[in-house]
């Protein structure tokens, strides 16, 4: 498996242990991971949450309790993206700032969505598949689309 400075909660389960890259994370309580799925370092995963298989957490993502993600959603943490640096040079990780996105409590991501740096997805928020969310979205929202933008209101006795 894998898992290399890994912080797993209790009653973790890892699909296929052996097809998943996990480093550097945090994992909460009684979440679920599934197969193909990489998660970098620096991301917190909250307590009982499902992340589908072929998903990409990276560096900078910040995941709340109760989070659904589907498959292949996948989340971009360089806004400027680069081989080189301007004086012909490779860039490394000193070269580039960390973009950082979250995902707050009770919010679903379907599949296959791409979920851009610096957004904040709010509580109870659902994301349509396929979507390129590029900016925030408000909490009891259902956004879709690309870029996403809000399709209907979720009620907010779902907050509860």
């Amino acid at each position: 498996m894998p898992l290399k400075n890994v912080k797993l909660g209790i009653e973790v389960v890892i699909h296929n242990p052996d097809l998943v890259n996990l480093y550097g994370c945090e994992i909460g309580d009684r979440s679920k991971i599934g197969a193909f799925v990489e998660i970098q370092k620096n991301v917190i995963v909250g307590k009982d949450c499902k992340i589908s298989s072929h998903s990409f957490l990276c560096e900078g993502a910040k995941i709340g309790n109760g989070v659904f993600i589907g498959h292949g959603v996948m989340f971009i943490n360089d806004l400027h993206p680069r081989a080189t640096n301007p004086d012909g040079s490779l860039q490394n990780e000193e070269d580039w700032e960390v973009a950082h996105s979250e995902i707050q409590d009770g919010a679903s991501i379907g599949t296959g969505a791409l979920i851009m740096g610096n957004v904040i997805v709010g509580r109870n928020a659902m994301i349509g598949a396929g979507a390129v969310v590029t900016k925030n979205v408000s909490p009891n929202k259902i956004v879709a689309g690309v870029p996403a933008r809000v399709i209907r209101n979720l009620p907010s006795k779902i907050d509860s």
